[in-house]
């Protein structure tokens, strides 16, 4: 069975450069409900059979218009364990200012994911984050068992690097040697042995947004 996993469209918080993580939220960009839609065309012949999506209302806006422009038809399950990783203190501080104030925290997230300490700013860990996604996609896999099963999960940039970085075995030194995940991507995780080991099929894909992307829509 496969995973669609979709990063939520993009954020004025994300234009701003700021951490939003698992408790802040700001509203979608009109530019994303375009980029949203579009996402949705693109699979509107993909028969899925649930749509899951972290509970913040960025995440649930993306996984409903998707829905609706697929005119799939189905209601968008909220699953906590697809929540943003919780940042603790760096969350609403825009990305210079947690630099100054937490150097360490900011290197260690996005370069050090082994090195990581959020629990110093009354956040997450990264097996933390890991091990929820982990037990969500493991969960999926079990329920939903025929090969040709697909179901559709709106997550957020940073749990997502860290769940599907954990899905795929990378160490967690190595965790995000794919690559960051850009606003309203695609990316799709398949397992034939029910969530067990885990493959990509599609990393990151954003052709069907048609449009030149910029440095904030991977932040």
């Amino acid at each position: 069975m496969q995973i669609y996993f979709v990063r939520h469209g993009k954020t004025e918080w994300n234009l701003e450069k700021r951490f939003q993580g698992g408790q802040g939220d700001s509203p979608l960009l009109p530019q994303s409900l375009i980029d949203i839609k579009k996402l949705g065309q693109h699979l509107k012949n993909t028969k899925f059979r649930a749509i899951y999506s972290s509970p913040l209302k960025r995440a649930f806006a993306t996984a409903q218009g998707i829905d609706d422009a697929m005119n799939a038809q189905l209601p968008v399950i909220i699953d906590e364990r697809l929540r943003e990783f919780n940042l603790g203190e760096m969350e609403g501080m825009q990305f210079e200012a947690a630099l100054k104030k937490y150097p360490a925290q900011v290197d260690d997230l996005w370069h050090h994911p082994d090195w990581y300490d959020g629990h110093a700013i009354n956040g997450e860990d990264y097996p933390e984050v890991i091990a929820r996604g982990q037990n969500f996609a493991s969960s999926v896999a079990q329920k939903f068992t025929n090969p040709d099963d697909k179901v559709l999960a709106v997550s957020h940039g940073a749990a997502l690097s860290a769940i599907m970085g954990g899905l795929l075995g990378f160490s967690l030194k190595n965790l995000r040697q794919n690559g960051s995940l850009n606003n309203t991507s695609l990316t799709i995780l398949e397992t034939s042995d029910q969530g067990q080991t885990w493959h990509s099929l599609i990393w990151n894909e954003t052709d069907f947004l048609d449009r030149k992307l910029s440095e904030t829509d991977a932040l």
